[in-house]
C-alpha cells in the first residue's frame, strides 16, 4: 500500500526532474546561438544547467537514491542504471569541459576574443579530443538522461497513480 505523503514526495521529485529538461535545453541554445563564446555567454550558460542539474540532483540525491536498495529490481533497476549512466556521461564530459575552460581562460578568450586563435590550436595539442570529450558526454547524458526520464514516468504512473487505476 502506498501513503499518500510518498505519493506527494513522488509527484514533486516527478514535477522537479520535468522542471530541469527545459533549463538544459535553453542552456545548450544559449552556446549554439552565441559565437564566440564570452564569458557572459558561459556565465548565462551555466545558469540554466546548473539550475537544470540541481532540479534533477536534489530528488535523486534525497529521495530516490536512499529508497533505491528497498525496491530494487525490475524497472527499478533499469531507472537507476539508466539514470547513473546519465551521471557517468556527464562526468565524462566534464573532464573536456574542465579542459576547454583552462585553455580559453589562460589564453584570455572570455574576455579578449581574438577570431584568428582557433580553440584546437590553444592549450594543448589535444584540445580537438577534449572538445569531442565534451561533445560525446552531453550527447551521452541528455541521451540516457531521456531514457531514465522515460522508465521514471512509466514508474511513477504504474506505482503512484495519480490519476486513478491504469
Amino acid at each position: 500500500m502506498v501513503l499518500s505523503g510518498e505519493t506527494t514526495i513522488a509527484t514533486v521529485a516527478a514535477v522537479a526532474v520535468t522542471c530541469s529538461f527545459p533549463f538544459y535545453l535553453y542552456g545548450a541554445w544559449i552556446v549554439i546561438d552565441n559565437d564566440p563564446v564570452t564569458w557572459g555567454v558561459l556565465t548565462r550558460h551555466l545558469t540554466y544547467i546548473l539550475t537544470g542539474l540541481t532540479l534533477n540532483t536534489v530528488p535523486v540525491a534525497t529521495w530516490m537514491m536512499p529508497r533505491l536498495f528497498q525496491q530494487l529490481g525490475g524497472v527499478a533497476a533499469l531507472h537507476a542504471f539508466l539514470g547513473l549512466q546519465a551521471y557517468a556521461m556527464l562526468a565524462f564530459a566534464l573532464t573536456g569541459i574542465v579542459r576547454i575552460f583552462l585553455a580559453k581562460r589562460r589564453h584570455d578568450l572570455y574576455h579578449d576574443y581574438d577570431a584568428d586563435v582557433l580553440l584546437d590550436e590553444i592549450g594543448s595539442e589535444n584540445m580537438a579530443f577534449w572538445r569531442r570529450r565534451l561533445r560525446i558526454g552531453v550527447f551521452g547524458y541528455v541521451i540516457f538522461w531521456l531514457l531514465a526520464y522515460i522508465v521514471g514516468v512509466a514508474r511513477y504512473l504504474t506505482k503512484y497513480q495519480p490519476f486513478g487505476p491504469l
